[in-house]
């Protein structure tokens, strides 16, 4: 069990990163975030139809050299997303880890999966789509937001999630993310974890796709995660986010940026935007799937896209957390995402975010001079929905329940006692309830008259 941290720092010296205060003062400092150098950013949506509406996109100026920025984007989320202090337990000395809450970017939407579907869907509208295609596995994030997203703009959506090869016959069921994608209407169709090896994720929306066409329809491909080039953009634009929200806070600066990687795009645009922008984090990844050879190579394909003459090595570290493997996860895992929820009020997803704080916290503990002293930004990538998957596993670990114990004797209404006799407190609490009820009942009629 998790000792219980300490209670937060109040931050009344500084603004913080999610004040009311700091709202107010967002549109004179977006102007101040020109005279600094930082591009101005569109402002959160906040005008009554500003939400799911197209608009404009400029790019940071300090990623205006960058291939594929899109002239418009669909606004998707709920941005910008709060940063606060985490006061997590058993920090190395002077460590001050704190987190950015983009599983708040929404409630259907929640999630990373969001920031990149803003720059995918608006292409696949501009493209004329009428549909968009993406795979994942059964509980994935990504697929159930794209989902949410196409609907909100009208585009059907077709998943093609991976299943075990013994469940891929049977209908899938309504937990979790499933529920969702099946409640919006989703054409989903299964294939076996050994298919999805054999033929891979790109062949397969490919098939898909061509049978789409041949049906007249006009389909959109998203890769896995929505983690291509283009997708990139999202994270790029969300540490010109937490530039502004620095700005705003006075003070505050984050020395690393700690983010869990299933897909590879989101490290991509933080080790991106870190690097170019006045951010200058390390930036660290924990994959919960592939190792980090797979992703060194995945990230450099998607900013070798961006043209950015930049070398994945050189602007993010990934250390392998996927523990039993994708989605799978041990007792200790689970143990460790009810701790945290115990101690801190954060819920962890236990796909994602919950092996990216287990690895960062084990780092922490295992190497405590590397983290000494340093400010971390924890980004919280959401998928709580997966919670669900698990909840077999949840079941021993969660906490405990209990029937109330009642008093020796129920207080009435009218100030009397009814005191329990046992064998005829219950018919004297049914005759109670049978009084009340012809009381109410009169006083209604003589309202009513």
């Amino acid at each position: 069990m998790l000792p219980r941290p300490a209670l937060p720092v109040a931050l009344t010296s500084t603004l913080p990163l999610f004040s009311p205060l700091a709202t107010v003062r967002r549109r004179s400092s977006v102007a101040a975030a020109g005279m600094a150098g930082v591009s101005a950013a569109p402002p959160a949506a906040s005008q009554i139809g500003s939400f799911l509406s197209k608009k404009p996109y400029a790019p940071p100026s300090w990623a205006s050299h960058l291939s594929l920025a899109p002239s418009h984007i669909f606004s998707l989320g709920q941005f910008p997303t709060p940063i606060h202090k985490w006061n997590l337990p058993n920090l190395p000395e002077g460590t001050e880890v704190w987190i950015k809450r983009d599983d708040l970017s929404g409630m259907q939407l929640s999630g990373n999966k969001v920031r990149k579907l803003e720059f995918l869907l608006s292409d696949a509208v501009a493209q004329g789509a009428d549909c968009v295609i993406t795979v994942g596995g059964i509980q994935s994030n990504h697929c159930r937001a794209t989902a949410v997203a196409a609907k909100y703009l009208n585009l059907d959506c077709y998943l093609i999630l991976r299943t075990s090869k013994l469940l891929v016959d049977k209908d899938p069921g309504l937990v979790g993310n499933l529920l969702v994608e099946r409640l919006l209407g989703a054409h989903i169709d299964l294939v076996s974890k050994e298919e999805y090896g054999k033929i891979g994720s790109v062949a397969l929306a490919e098939l898909l796709k061509k049978r789409l066409l041949e049906e007249g329809r006009k389909p959109y491909v998203i890769p896995v995660g929505g983690s291509n080039s283009l997708g990139t953009w999202g994270y790029v634009e969300a540490v010109r986010e937490i530039e502004q929200q620095i700005q705003l806070s006075g003070d505050v600066q984050f020395d690393d940026i700690v983010v869990a990687c299933g897909s590879g795009g989101t490290i991509a645009g933080l080790a991106l935007g870190s690097k170019l922008s006045s951010l200058k984090a390390k930036v660290h990844a924990f994959s919960v799937c592939d190792d980090p050879q797979y992703f060194y190579d995945y990230v450099q394909g998607l900013i070798d896209g961006l043209q950015s003459g930049l070398n994945s090595r050189d602007i993010v570290t990934i250390e392998d957390a996927k523990g039993l493997g994708y989605a799978m996860n041990t007792t200790d895992e689970l143990k460790f995402v009810k701790d945290i929820a115990t101690a801190t009020g954060i819920v962890l997803d236990p796909v994602y975010s919950g092996k990216g704080v287990y690895g960062m916290l084990k780092d922490m503990s295992s190497n405590p001079a590397k983290w000494k002293g340093r400010k971390v930004l924890f980004v919280h990538t959401g998928g709580l929905l997966g919670l669900y998957d698990k909840v077999d596993q949840l079941s021993s670990l969660a906490g405990n329940w209990r029937r109330m114990d009642l008093e020796e004797s129920i207080p009435r209404k009218d100030g009397t006692v009814i005191k329990k006799i046992p064998g005829l407190e219950y018919s004297i609490l049914v005759q109670r309830a049978a009084t009340e009820a012809v009381y109410f009942h009169s006083f209604y009629i003589s309202s009513a008259n």
